[in-house]
């Protein structure tokens, strides 16, 4: 069952989203070669417990950390550990925060030091397939428009979307209906209303679009171990314009 949301929702939403968009600030700050990737999910989770919120992610379905911290080959769902990031990695971090009863998700993938071209470029078409994507959250268009303006947009140039993971409603519930792929046919899937708050995030890799879950059950890898993307915002549809309730502006700021 599909919940649209009152402006009333929408407005906690971007609340949560503040609080969510300052911790990963908090983490662009710290991001750095030489840290640990559980220095990393210790200073979010402090960040958002003093600031109101709660870890979406910690506990769910028994994840047992703040963050999701996905290096290089690992695609979503990393644990953050004892990982010493290094120079040329790419680290997702992937984050949610539950904030008056209400959750905002959203992911961001940094490049450390001097990463290779091929990657920097996978980096640069991942982060624009998702403002393609958003761009046709608006009403009247189909699930199926934003999934192929990201399609789309990151095949053009030879990377390989990963299928069988996907973007979600979001609201009360962390994940909610209705899924969001990052791949489909334009005019195909459900209509878009009003009052539709979706976590849109395109999954995208350098080699193969083929996956596999580590043993932990919870990891996900490429196949080919060859490097992926992810990055994530939390939008309503709106009539001519979606919004974007997360925010990467303190990400931005740190980074500069």
């Amino acid at each position: 069952m599909v919940f649209y949301k009152s402006e009333e929702e929408i407005a906690i939403i971007r609340e949560s989203a503040q609080i969510l968009g300052k911790a990963h600030g908090v983490v662009a700050s710290n991001i750095k070669e030489g840290i640990t990737t559980l220095h990393l999910d210790k200073l979010a989770e402090e960040f958002i417990r003093d600031s109101g919120g709660i870890p979406s992610f910690k506990g769910y379905n028994g994840f047992p950390f703040s963050l999701c911290i996905s290096v290089n080959e690992t695609v979503v769902h990393g644990f953050p550990g004892s990982y010493i990031i290094k120079d040329g990695d790419i680290v997702s971090v992937d984050c949610g925060v539950k904030f008056k009863g209400y959750h905002s998700d959203s992911a961001y993938t940094h490049g450390i030091g001097e990463i290779d071209d091929a990657t920097f470029s996978l980096l640069e078409r991942t982060k624009e397939s998702l403002y393609k994507g958003i761009e046709k959250a608006i009403v009247g268009n189909r699930m199926g428009d934003v999934a192929n303006a990201i399609q789309q947009h990151v095949e053009k140039d030879g990377f390989t979307v990963v299928r069988e993971l996907v973007g979600h409603g979001i609201g009360k519930n962390l994940h909610e209906a209705p899924e969001v792929p990052n791949y489909g046919k334009k005019g195909q899937g459900m209509k878009l209303q009003a009052g539709l708050v979706i976590a849109i995030e395109p999954m995208v890799n350098l080699g193969t679009r083929n996956i596999v879950q580590e043993n932990d059950g919870w990891t996900i890898r490429t196949r080919d171990r060859k490097p992926s993307a992810h990055f994530e915002h939390t939008v309503v549809v709106r009539k001519d314009k979606a919004e974007i309730l997360t925010t990467w502006d303190y990400i931005e700021k740190a980074l500069k």
